[in-house]
């Protein structure tokens, strides 16, 4: 019977020129013929091993499984998913979805040649590290920015350019965080070729230790947003307008972490903001492109215009320059902030700022439709927490609602919804699978309710 079942197997010139390729057109013959030769295999190693049967050997069956393979092999790695977590900067999904501006400015000017470092007045070449300093002045009134690629390398670029070569950095040890990736902050002080001066306790820090700290030698004093953690309980920390007044005083230069980039306003968890440590006097301040100011990845160092300069024109700045498109999508997220300083045209900010009764209205009309398409499962409208997420105000929950789906196979419910296209990405707790509405963009009822239906 194996014997028989063997002779059916097509060849792969057959499957290759089955007409149903014709749906697939986006696949080159290479990888075609891969998936055929995969599938031809598969079936011929199941027949022998007495798993498959003559029914394996159907040449419209095996098409299917090829093209199948064929575009999987295809698809990009990086695809659109929906967030139903409640974590408004995800980041394993990416952390803030831009603003319909910047993909306009990203539309408009990526396939095409840019003005990136040429000056359109004068037709000679300048720095493409200055295009966003008017911007910058405009939205947050400082004299001068410079961009890197993210906010880790701006940090490190900063301490390079202003304590490299043994001079004193003074740190509270309450600030000494580790963040994603094995950021540690005593280990990049001492790659910048910093001398870390520790100040404090772990739960108190007082201004007579930053003080103390500039006897011994601390020409720069840093403060550290605690990214993804809370100090609770008889806790000291020194503010930056303190360490500001301080560092005047002592002719020392104040360099605040702020890693969150929240440029005003508050988020419920009494977040520093850049315009409150620049109006501070804080010497220089680092923050994410990608996190509270809901644009692309990138780091922003602002501040005093002959730190900057000093900044911008280290040797190491040409290794951690942005690219055009992150200029590109910067700028457009500045000027939307700019034009709505609510933050109305950020998505980010909106995900924020979504009112309780209209995360409710979201997720009714959510329950309800799917009430009607996920046959086996218990659906309601439950409350929940959702939090800013990225390492931004770490202790902040924001009330929201979600929809739960209770029954037998959550987990591989979710598991489905995490391999399709799109891919919807929720959370389980408590049995359920979880849909957190506060992070649904546009049109994502429609692609939820859809993955359903498929």
């Amino acid at each position: 019977m194996s014997r028989e079942a063997l002779k059916q197997l097509p060849s792969i010139d057959r499957l290759l020129g089955a007409e149903a390729w014709a749906s697939a057109p986006q696949v080159p013959h290479a990888r075609r013929k891969e998936a055929c030769r995969a599938v031809v295999t598969r079936v011929r190693e199941g027949i022998l091993a007495g798993t498959l049967g003559a029914e394996a050997v159907a040449v419209d069956a095996m098409v299917v499984d090829a093209i199948r393979i064929a575009s999987d092999a295809v698809r990009p790695v990086l695809r659109p998913v929906v967030n139903a977590t409640g974590v408004i900067l995800h980041t394993n999904l990416g952390r803030a979805p831009l603003p319909q501006a910047a993909l306009d400015a990203i539309g408009a000017s990526a396939g095409r040649y840019t003005n990136l470092e040429m000056s359109l007045e004068s037709g000679r070449r300048d720095d493409r590290l200055t295009k966003l300093s008017a911007a910058f002045a405009r939205v947050l009134g400082c004299p001068d920015v410079v961009v890197t690629n993210n906010n880790a390398s701006a940090v490190f670029l900063v301490l390079k350019a202003l304590a490299g070569g043994g001079r004193g950095v003074a740190v509270s040890r309450g600030e000494q965080v580790e963040i994603g990736g094995s950021f540690r902050v005593p280990e990049i002080l001492a790659e910048a070729g910093g001398r870390m001066i520790e100040v404090g306790t772990t739960n108190r820090t007082h201004l007579r230790d930053y003080s103390k700290a500039m006897d011994d030698g601390a020409e720069v004093l840093l403060k550290v947003h605690r990214s993804n953690f809370k100090v609770v309980g008889f806790t000291k920390e020194v503010s930056a307008a303190e360490l500001a007044g301080l560092a005047k005083e002592r002719d020392g230069v104040v360099v605040y972490d702020l890693g969150s980039g929240l440029l005003w306003g508050d988020v419920a968890g009494g977040e520093d903001t850049v315009r409150g440590a620049l109006d501070a006097g804080v010497d220089l301040v680092c923050f994410s492109g990608d996190k509270l100011l809901g644009g692309p990845q990138c780091g922003i160092v602002a501040g005093r215009a002959d730190l900057v300069e000093a900044v911008r024109t280290h040797p190491v700045m040409r290794m951690l320059r942005p690219g055009k498109l992150q200029l590109l999508a910067l700028e457009a997220t500045l000027l939307a902030w700019e034009r709505d300083p609510d933050g109305g045209e950020i998505p980010a900010a909106a995900a924020l700022h979504r009112t309780t009764s209209e995360l409710r209205r979201t997720a009714t009309e959510l329950a309800g439709r799917l009430r009607e398409v996920a046959a086996g499962f218990d659906v309601e409208v439950v409350a929940a927490d959702s939090t800013p997420g990225g390492g931004s105000a770490p202790d902040v929950k924001l009330p929201s609602f979600a929809v739960a789906l209770r029954g037998a196979g959550t987990s591989a419910l979710a598991d489905r919804l995490r391999r399709g296209d799109p891919p919807v990405v929720g959370r389980l707790e408590d049995d359920a699978l979880l849909l957190d509405v506060r992070t649904l963009l546009p049109g994502d009822v429609d692609r939820i309710v859809g993955r359903f239906e498929t």
